[in-house]
């Protein structure tokens, strides 16, 4: 089984930067995709980022594209979200998923961590 634990978040004013990183640990994280996900208070979670099994294919949520960037290490077992141009509405907390399958789709992550918080002040 796949364990993830994510860290990184924190609070920064709109405009700054966070990489948010998720550590895998189980099953050789080069066999499934990964992905991030955000919920903010009273909002259902949504897709935010998604990295195929080797990392050559990416894919962005509208909100985000051009201002985050999702990589991997697999040697490291360690997935990134590199958060640039944050803004207030990108406050959430962040969760890290992995996938067997091949959508952007919740439903396609099987396994998730404990999610890290992202706090964006104006």
């Amino acid at each position: 089984q796949v364990q993830l634990v994510e860290s990184g978040g924190g609070l920064v004013q709109a405009g700054g930067s966070l990489r948010l990183s998720c550590a895998a640990s189980g099953r050789t994280s080069s066999t499934y995709a990964m992905g991030w996900f955000r919920q903010a208070p009273g909002k259902e979670r949504e897709f935010v980022a998604r990295i195929s099994k080797i990392g050559g294919s990416t894919n962005y949520a509208d909100s985000v594209k051009g201002r985050f960037t999702i990589s991997r290490d697999n040697a490291k077992a360690t997935v990134y979200l590199q958060m640039n141009s944050l803004k207030p509405e990108d406050t959430a907390a962040y969760y890290c998923a992995a996938s067997w399958g091949s959508t952007t789709r919740m439903s396609d992550f099987a396994v998730w961590g404990q999610g890290t918080q992202v706090t964006v002040s104006s």
